[in-house]
């Protein structure tokens, strides 16, 4: 097809020009003056985002890996953790403890809302004798739309007088909705590049608070490419104890510069325009929501049901092949039941109403039903935003 491929899947979210630019580069010696000071640079920028003063660990990975890391360092075999299920990634954050011989514990969820704080608090105050030794929640489950307030359940560990920590993923929320790991209690932080860093995927983080740190020097959990120890050392020098991934971090560096240029409040006013202007589109289409409490609307994404009998997969194929839109998939349980518009990253409003558009559009092309006017609600968002001063 003619034209640039539509992306507004939940991650990989679209990359800036200036990103692909930065990393269009030859390789350097990553053992050399210019790494080194790349290396400083993307450490400033990393703490600055993530709301920490601790270090940040970079892996040439994937989200898993950092979910991994957060746990080899922390814990020992047969620990307890306790997970909440509120979607997908936190069920395979669950499965990955289960393999490194934890004993993860999962409060049950319905998929329709985020990690309930009061839920947590209930289950630590049952646990006198502390063998719980962590909480792990996502902070933005992008297999269902659904945020979870991530202060209330520090509120909630305290006011349980529990001493377990406090490990969130934001690997769909950072840089897109407001989070703060230090003022908010975290002791270990999960990110990843590929969504509201507008970064490819590849690497990913664990931003680490003195918990955390002190947990690590009495873990027995096997650990040796995921250990926090070394990189930390040799980062305070400016350099890595393996192989970087150096050009993406030459791309990192120019996402972090033009974050800063935007301003951490513009952005996620941005990402929260966008994600009103959706939820208007879909209330329109007559679709429901997958997330089910509005106060933890994503503004990341939003996930919708289609209706009883229909097809959310026959969507996404439509719209791919009509309007070359790509729609993210419904996952686990929410498979062929819902599809989820990502509205993250790299974006504008002219750019989500072409994907509105060719959500439209691709509904009555899969005879699915719905009422027509959704871009029209979504630009009447938009709109009233301008008239209002939001910034662009």
């Amino acid at each position: 097809m003619t034209g640039r491929h539509h992306l507004f899947i939940p991650g990989p979210s679209a990359l800036p020009d200036d990103v692909m630019r930065a990393m269009d580069r030859p390789t350097i010696d990553h053992r050399g003056p210019a790494f080194q000071a790349l290396a400083h640079d993307v450490q400033d920028g990393l703490r600055w985002i993530f709301g920490c003063a601790g270090p940040v660990v970079t892996y040439p990975a994937s989200g898993s890996g950092a979910w991994e890391a957060a746990l080899v360092n922390t814990l020992s075999p047969g620990d307890h953790v306790l997970m909440y299920e509120s979607g997908q990634f936190a069920s395979l954050w669950a499965e990955i403890a289960g393999r490194l011989s934890l004993n993860a514990e999962i409060l049950p969820g319905d998929w329709r809302r985020g990690a309930e704080a009061q839920r947590i608090e209930d289950r630590l105050r049952a646990d006198p004798g502390h063998k719980i030794r962590a909480v792990c929640v996502v902070h933005n489950e992008t297999s269902t739309g659904c945020t979870a307030d991530i202060p209330a359940i520090r509120a909630a560990i305290d006011a349980a007088g529990h001493p377990a920590l406090l490990m969130v993923d934001t690997i769909s929320s950072l840089g897109s909705i407001p989070y703060r790991a230090d003022d908010w209690g975290v002791d270990v932080t999960v990110g990843g590049s590929q969504k509201g860093l507008m970064l490819p995927p590849g690497i990913s983080f664990n931003a680490l608070g003195p918990k955390a740190l002190e947990a690590a020097k009495t873990a027995t959990l096997p650990r040796s490419y995921w250990a926090w120890e070394p990189v930390i050392r040799m980062n305070a020098d400016g350099f890595f104890p393996y192989t970087p991934a150096t050009n993406t971090l030459f791309g990192l560096r120019a996402a972090l510069a033009m974050m800063r240029a935007e301003g951490l409040e513009a952005i996620f006013a941005r990402h929260r325009r966008l994600a009103r202007a959706t939820r208007a589109a879909a209330t329109a289409w007559g679709l429901e929501l997958q997330c089910a409490v509005p106060s933890e609307y994503s503004a990341a994404l939003t996930a919708l049901r289609v209706p009883e009998g229909a097809s959310a997969d026959r969507l996404r194929q439509v719209a791919l092949a009509s309007f070359d839109l790509s729609l993210g998939n419904g996952l686990g349980k929410l498979a062929d039941r819902v599809f989820r518009i990502g509205h993250l990253g790299h974006l504008n409003d002219l750019s989500l109403i072409s994907a509105l558009a060719g959500v439209e559009m691709s509904l009555g092309l899969a005879d699915i039903a719905h009422q027509r006017g959704g871009v029209a609600a979504a630009m009447g968002v938009m709109a009233e935003a301008q008239r209002q001063g939001e910034p662009a």
